[in-house]
């Protein structure tokens, strides 16, 4: 269980500048806040805002152009390509809208080939076994991906990203392509993975389906936060 009071993601002044030959294009422009154990975030704005590139920060996809960013007690600002990648492999649990999943692969293949790079030895079957359980799955465990639905696939790729109970889990976009029903099924299981688990999860989305959940929306407007709302009863 995370404690509420650790800060797991704390930003200064992050600025991420692309620069392709000679243009410079600004993503963020000095974004400063911290996410605490526990909360159910959507980072919120139109296209082009910076939500994005702020999630592939915080989950060491990319690097800061300047300012500081820690994550899970950690200077990602200053790691190196591998630091970042042991840092994603070990520490972060990540959900993305085009599922991922291995298509050669069941449903519990799938939890356990990232079970298997985190370096989880024989108990990975039992551990694959026991989340897909947890999270209503078991009648998928012995299918593909081609065999599933996209709310079902998408589900999948949630117990892969939290079977080995990472504290921070990051979700781009993650109901983008599930219609109303499987998206809030999808919802309510993150939301009870945080309430049971005191996991943390942070969303990029313009979803107000996401939005109707978050207990907390930070809005990005031209890469700066513009607005940071924390709900209550969330």
């Amino acid at each position: 269980m995370t404690d509420s009071s650790e800060v797991l993601v704390s930003a200064k002044d992050v600025v991420k500048t692309y620069v392709t030959g000679s243009v410079e294009a600004p993503a963020l422009r000095g974004v400063t806040l911290d996410i605490q154990g526990g909360e159910f975030v959507s980072i919120v704005g139109p296209s082009g805002s910076g939500k994005t590139t702020f999630l592939n920060l915080i989950g060491a996809l990319d690097s800061v152009t300047s300012g500081t960013l820690s994550v899970l007690g950690k200077d990602v600002s200053a790691m190196s390509k591998r630091e970042r990648a042991d840092l994603r492999l070990k520490s972060l649990g990540f959900v993305f809208q085009a599922y991922n999943l291995v298509p050669v692969l069941t449903a519990r293949e799938n939890v356990e080939f990232v079970l298997e790079l985190q370096g989880v030895g024989g108990e990975r079957v039992t551990q694959a076994n026991q989340i897909l359980e947890e999270l209503g799955l078991t009648e998928f465990a012995g299918r593909r991906p081609l065999q599933m639905s996209g709310g079902q696939q998408q589900r999948v790729a949630v117990a892969r990203a939290v079977a080995s109970r990472p504290k921070l889990v990051l979700a781009d976009e993650p109901t983008a392509n599930l219609d109303g029903e499987n998206a809030e099924t999808l919802m309510s299981m993150m939301r009870r993975l945080r309430d049971e688990h005191g996991m943390t999860f942070v969303f990029s989305t313009h979803d107000p389906r996401v939005i109707a959940h978050a207990s907390r929306v930070v809005t990005l407007t031209d890469g700066k936060v513009s607005a940071d709302e924390k709900r209550n009863g969330s």
